[in-house]
């Protein structure tokens, strides 16, 4: 990826895109859209506007260069386009308002997404103090710098993936990707630097062909560098490469929910934990009442991600299952939690 290095977010206001893509919730809780919620958004999820796809190649994303998926769709979302300054100012009255407390800046890969990124972080910063993140691909140190005088609180880079063969092989160099797992994981240090322990987020993907120690270690290894990990369950969209994959069953999903936060939390390392020949958790390293005791919480089954993060049925339908809540779990949902936790031998 290309970027106008020579660019300041004062002087991007001539390059501010016409057009932003909402997401379909975002866009009700801003009034941009009539319809009627289950669960609201409390961040405003914005998406970077062109007319063609991503120039990168990922095989679970609609985006992709290839993919025959919709334009207008990330993940199982549809994000319809606004004009900027439309979206910019019903923004400014929802935040006004208490109905959104974070702002979340998608960035597809093309050539000028840095400067378009750091137009619109400029922008909604001239309106609002509300906390930014960009979630964008590779980056630069000196890029990042750039972001983050523009306005941007956090910044997530996706990894994806929790191995590099899973990497090469679904956003990497065998899926004709331009990204690289090693270049990937020296960008998220270098982010760290820039934005500092706990402001550095990054994606990872259950059930792109990982085991279950592949995944925590790389979660491990993600706090350990003081990168946020954020956990998606793999989800096929039509017209994708990877559209004919099943998602992992809940009961994984929930396995691995489960150490996520008990390595994000410090209660254990994965160094602590056992894991069969398949790579499954047969140990947690932990007291089975303690487990019970997180479990009866809900907190390890909410959508995580950067405060303010409730990303509502990004990989569910609204009538279910649930991979991640967002909002506190029902006792009924508890239960049935405890039910699929019990199901893999907790």
């Amino acid at each position: 990826m290309q970027f106008d290095k020579t660019m300041r977010s004062g002087g991007l206001a001539g390059l501010l895109p016409q057009h932003v893509r909402v997401s379909t919730g975002s866009a009700i809780v801003l009034g941009l859209l009539e319809g009627k919620l289950d669960a609201s958004p409390t961040t405003a999820y914005l998406m970077t506007y062109r007319r063609g796809k991503c120039s990168a190649n990922c095989g679970f994303c609609p985006q992709a260069r290839d993919s025959k998926g919709r334009s207008d769709m990330l993940s199982r979302v549809s994000w319809p386009s606004f004009l900027t300054d439309l979206a910019v100012g019903h923004l400014k009255n929802a935040v006004d308002e208490k109905k959104v407390r974070r702002v979340c800046v998608q960035a597809l890969n093309y050539h000028k997404v840095l400067t378009h990124v750091q137009s619109l972080v400029g922008t909604i910063r001239r309106e609002t103090d509300v906390p930014i993140s960009v979630s964008c691909q590779p980056l630069n140190r000196k890029n990042m710098e750039q972001l983050a005088e523009a306005g941007t609180e956090r910044i997530g880079i996706p990894l994806d993936a929790a191995t590099v063969k899973v990497f090469d092989k679904v956003k990497g160099l065998l899926a004709g990707g331009p990204y690289d797992w090693f270049k990937q994981l020296d960008l998220l240090g270098d982010a760290v630097k820039v934005f500092g322990k706990g402001k550095v987020s990054t994606h990872l993907i259950v059930g792109l062909g990982e085991t279950e120690e592949e995944m925590t270690c790389t979660i491990q290894r993600c706090v350990d560098e003081g990168v946020l990990p954020a956990l998606f369950a793999f989800t096929p969209i039509p017209g994708t490469v990877l559209e004919n994959t099943a998602q992992p069953p809940t009961e994984k999903y929930r396995r691995m929910q489960l150490a996520r936060h008990l390595i994000v939390r410090r209660i254990l390392r994965t160094d602590r934990m056992r894991f069969d020949r398949e790579g499954r958790i047969a140990d947690w390293g932990v007291a089975k009442a303690t487990l019970f005791d997180i479990v009866r919480t809900g907190e390890p089954f909410l959508t995580s991600g950067c405060p303010n993060c409730n990303r509502p049925y990004y990989n569910e339908k609204p009538s279910g299952p649930f991979y991640n809540f967002p909002r506190p779990l029902t006792d009924g949902e508890l239960s049935m939690v405890e039910t699929e936790l019990a199901a893999t031998g907790l």
